[in-house]
């Protein structure tokens, strides 16, 4: 297999690359505008074979973009873009759209077929109070000829003063509504696709289940080839094993939903973390419980504790 190639696009973004096929793009300082909640994203998103699995600032959601770490409710703020569900009177408009701000580079390098960027971000709400402190790891694999991985973690500091709960529209009442967390958009020729678990093949109805893993499996315009998306959730992740929003109907997405029906409150002065695997394989459904286990054994590698307590 090829060894992967890190490129550095200074105050931008960087990119992964597995020979000529650019695997992932990562922005890391975008020009978003403020309406969509500024924050790094992956985009495109390719298979070994250079099929594009991901879709960027879609009409219908622009604040949607490849794959990105979005939280709609975190205490009042919006991290997510756009509207917030409010009870009561469905989705407004509020000036709350905060911003995911890149601040310094800590780590960018390529080792033992790897290839990894980490860095450190502020969150500053639209009214320029700061609210969390984040230090944010990607890290690629190559798996096989047919998938690669991508590992990414995230340890976020309340630096707000308060304590924050973090939740979805479904804990502010709108049901089934439960997203937010690392969520993917899929390319529009993947709607009408298939969701795999390791309970089988569904569809819709899968939203809102508890599951370790999720697969989708989608076929691409012009060449008719099915390419498969998977993520697994870290067993150490809180809320583990999540929630799902997902669908296949009307879009294509996944997110493992850690906070679906249930707000989790970070203390002032306490750290987060998360830890997601996310494959990219030229396969079809039946590959996804082996690929689900080789993304668990790259996962298990790390056995840091969920949430430190306040500082002494």
């Amino acid at each position: 297999m090829n060894a992967l190639d890190l490129r550095h696009d200074v105050g931008a973004s960087v990119t992964v690359r597995d020979g000529d096929t650019e695997l992932l793009r990562y922005v890391y300082r975008p020009d978003t505008v403020q309406l969509e909640s500024p924050k790094p994203y992956i985009d495109p998103l390719r298979t070994r074979a250079g099929r594009v699995v991901s879709l960027f600032r879609p009409h219908d959601h622009v604040w949607h973009k490849g794959i990105a770490w979005s939280l709609p409710h975190v205490g009042e703020e919006n991290f997510w873009g756009g509207p917030t569900y409010v009870h009561g009177r469905f989705y407004v408009q509020l000036e709350n759209n905060g911003t995911q701000a890149h601040r310094r580079i800590v780590t960018l390098e390529r080792e033992d077929g790897t290839a990894t960027f980490s860095h450190d971000l502020d969150w500053i709400t639209q009214a320029d109070a700061p609210f969390f402190t984040e230090r944010r790891t990607l890290r690629a694999h190559l798996i096989s000829p047919q998938t690669w991985a991508l590992t990414f973690e995230t340890r976020m500091t309340n630096v707000s003063g308060a304590d924050v709960a973090i939740g979805s529209p479904t804990t502010k009442g709108r049901e089934n509504a439960g997203y937010g967390g690392l969520f993917w958009r899929g390319p529009r020729s993947f709607t009408g696709g298939r969701f795999v678990t390791e309970e089988g093949l569904g569809g819709d109805e899968v939203r809102g289940r508890r599951l370790p893993w999720m697969g989708f499996e989608g076929r691409h315009d012009v060449t008719a080839e099915q390419s498969l998306v998977l993520m697994v959730d870290d067993a150490a992740n809180p809320n583990h094993p999540p929630q799902w929003f997902a669908r296949t109907e009307e879009f294509a997405c996944l997110n493992p939903a850690p906070f679906f029906s249930e707000e989790l409150t970070v203390a002032h002065g306490a750290t987060v973390r998360f830890r997601y695997g996310v494959a990219v394989a030229d396969a079809d459904a039946s590959a996804a419980p082996e690929i689900a286990e080789a993304v668990r054994r790259i996962l298990a590698h790390s056995d840091a504790p969920v949430i430190a307590g306040k500082p002494a």
